[in-house]
């Protein structure tokens, strides 16, 4: 099995709103990563909620998913990340489809490539690329779940993932959302008016 697991705990300060409740395609960011999620095959997710969770779950429509509520949002990414592992392990995962609320303009084919391109190749890490670029959401295998569950609060997923580039699997897709991550209102606003093709 492989799971998904969105993260949406920050303050989204720069955006000065919840991201998780913007509207995009006719659903908040988060509805829409849930269902590409859905639609791409996986059927366990995991939300991990931190910063105004009461009032996203008051706002979002998400059904059939575990919600994790991060009472340690505010130290960072790496904490909800960890809080959303936990919840997985227990199913033991062969992978897990890593999102962030702020990249919602993934398609449901991207989820299913990676996830195929996993399960074909057994590669620790698969990362998306768009005309080269590497984008989200990047699968990992469950050989990397220790590692990320005793990372300090201080450290990245990012330096786990880096350890394993040179056996990473990279998937070029004809998907320009995963690289499109909209961190402010410029960037919603981008988004919005000019949205990339849906493939």
């Amino acid at each position: 099995m492989i799971a998904g697991l969105i993260l949406a705990a920050g303050e989204s300060s720069r955006m000065g709103t919840p991201k998780a409740t913007l509207a995009y395609r006719g659903r908040t960011f988060l509805e829409l990563i849930v269902k590409t999620l859905r639609e791409g095959g996986l059927e366990r997710i995991v939300v991990v909620l931190g910063h105004q969770a009461e009032e996203i779950q008051q706002q979002v429509k998400i059904e059939l998913v575990q919600v994790v509520i991060n009472p340690d949002y505010r130290s960072g990414q790496t904490a909800s990340l960890q809080a959303g592992l936990r919840a997985l392990v227990g199913d033991d995962p062969e992978g897990v489809v890593l999102c962030l609320v702020d990249h919602p303009a993934v398609s449901a084919e991207t989820v299913r490539r990676i996830a195929a391109s996993f399960e074909q190749c057994g590669a620790p890490v698969v990362i998306p690329t768009y005309k080269g670029r590497r984008g989200h959401p990047v699968l990992v295998g469950r050989q990397l779940f220790d590692e990320l569950l005793a990372l300090t609060r201080e450290a990245g997923a990012d330096s786990v993932v880096r350890k394993y580039r040179p056996v990473t699997k990279f998937v070029e897709v004809e998907d320009e959302g995963v690289i499109i991550d909209v961190d402010d209102p410029e960037g919603y606003r981008r988004l919005v008016h000019s949205p990339p093709t849906e493939t």
